[in-house]
């Protein structure tokens, strides 16, 4: 083999994957086929249960330090502030839940910091463009060398080759009559502390949102034409009615369609799917990159095992067509800017299989103080941990969530799992005072 795992596509998804491998010592190669780092900010907001993944993976400081939590909403008529809103008021960081709201921060710099923690660079301008599988490996040709891999995770976003080359359907449909200009300007006229609204009528929307850490706004407009400078000034121009907000370029434009749509199937022998080319959606309530970002935290550490591969899937597509229905129903509902509800923010998902009050197998583990520490920094690191808590014992997954409670709960999930428990390490936490 050239490498365990051969990653097709550098967005958060694949380098995410990329990180988690990288700290088990698992041989990987992340190829894409651009021929640099995307510039633009596809997605803006991460979720607190990402920041969770971000803290385990060693790298929350950088994502912190990139983005902020308190932008207010505001709407105008004009010149005249119509209304300002907070989407997360009243959410604020408890020991169990340090991040409590959506941080917004552009794509490029999120996908920059989990490059500069790799040990080893992205291949870029490296395209897959063919790959064949048998029982003990992938043989894939990349750019024009020719890769065997044990196992391929396409990364490769709504387009996917590999989703194609597998011959999966992508199920769902198209909205053409939800179409939207996006793209990174710079104008001047506006403050960055506000994201700015205009447009009491769907066809007369804009919206300019700061990007954090940039001199830049995120530009978002109704409309289904082809995008240029010309048309997005002409927009600003008009639909704010001011002279002295002028846009003076962009840097990245695009008109996105809305796609809702996901495949049935999350992997075929070696080869999985994770990220937008697994599922996409609307963009309503910053749901997609951190999705992708959780699928790769799920899959790592079961490709680093080998064991327990089958029950990604089963894990993540019921996520995926959850995800699917509520980033609708948010766009539909014809206020997609409104107060948001806990599931958005990602921490109430959960893999249980049987219903009940408290904490069961397969929800997220709490943070928490100890007298040994903070629980996300005793569970920190690629192994599975028991923390010894005075009324009994939880074993926690890689990925924090629970895998099991209870002394004989525990023996028995290591007895069907037995490659688990040489990744294994015991915490005694007794909770503090």
């Amino acid at each position: 083999m050239d490498t365990q795992v051969l990653i097709i596509g550098a967005g958060p998804t694949g380098l995410t994957l990329a990180l988690d491998l990288s700290r088990r010592g698992v041989p990987f190669r992340i190829v894409d086929a651009a021929p640099a780092p995307f510039a633009g900010s596809r997605g803006k907001g991460l979720q607190p249960r990402s920041m969770e993944v971000f803290h385990d993976l060693g790298v929350i400081e950088p994502v912190l330090a990139s983005g902020r939590f308190d932008i207010t909403m505001r709407a105008y008529q004009g010149r005249e502030v119509l209304r300002e809103w907070d989407v997360h008021e009243g959410r604020h960081p408890t020991a169990e839940r340090p991040y409590a709201r959506t941080m917004l921060i552009p794509q490029f710099r999120v996908e920059q910091v989990l490059r500069d923690a790799l040990p080893q660079p992205v291949e870029y301008g490296m395209p897959l463009t063919s790959f064949t599988q048998d029982d003990s490996g992938v043989t894939a040709v990349i750019g024009s060398e020719t890769v065997r891999a044990k196992y391929l995770v396409g990364c490769d976003g709504g387009k996917s080759f590999v989703r194609k080359e597998l011959g999966l359907s992508f199920v769902g449909e198209t909205h053409e009559d939800l179409r939207m200009l996006i793209g990174d300007v710079r104008i001047s006229g506006l403050d960055r502390e506000h994201w700015h609204s205009w447009g009491s009528r769907a066809d007369q929307w804009l919206a300019l949102c700061p990007l954090p850490g940039t001199d830049l706004f995120q530009f978002q407009a109704t409309g289904d034409s082809e995008p240029s400078l010309a048309l997005y000034q002409q927009i600003v121009r008009e639909r704010t009615g001011l002279d002295d907000v002028i846009l003076h370029d962009a840097t990245w434009m695009s008109l996105y369609r809305t796609n809702i749509r996901m495949v049935d199937r999350f992997r075929v022998g070696r080869v999985f799917l994770a990220g937008d080319a697994a599922h996409v959606h609307s963009p309503a309530g910053a749901q997609g990159m951190n999705t992708g970002i959780q699928d790769a935290y799920n899959l790592g550490w079961k490709l680093a095992m080998e064991t327990l591969l089958d029950t990604y899937e089963a894990e993540r597509k019921p996520v995926a067509e959850w995800l699917l229905g509520m980033t609708t129903a948010i766009m539909m509902s014809g206020n997609p800017f409104e107060r948001r509800g806990d599931e958005t923010l990602q921490l109430s998902l959960s893999y249980r299989t049987e219903d009940g009050p408290g904490l069961l197998a397969g929800d997220r583990m709490p943070d928490g103080i100890t007298d040994q520490g903070r629980v996300f920094d005793l569970l920190a690191g690629p192994d599975f941990v028991t923390l010894d808590f005075p009324d009994g014992p939880v074993l926690v997954r890689p990925d924090g969530y629970v895998a099991a409670i209870g002394r004989s709960a525990i023996d028995a999930y290591f007895s069907a799992n037995p490659v688990t428990q040489l990744h294994h390490r015991r915490v005694a936490a007794r909770t503090a005072a």
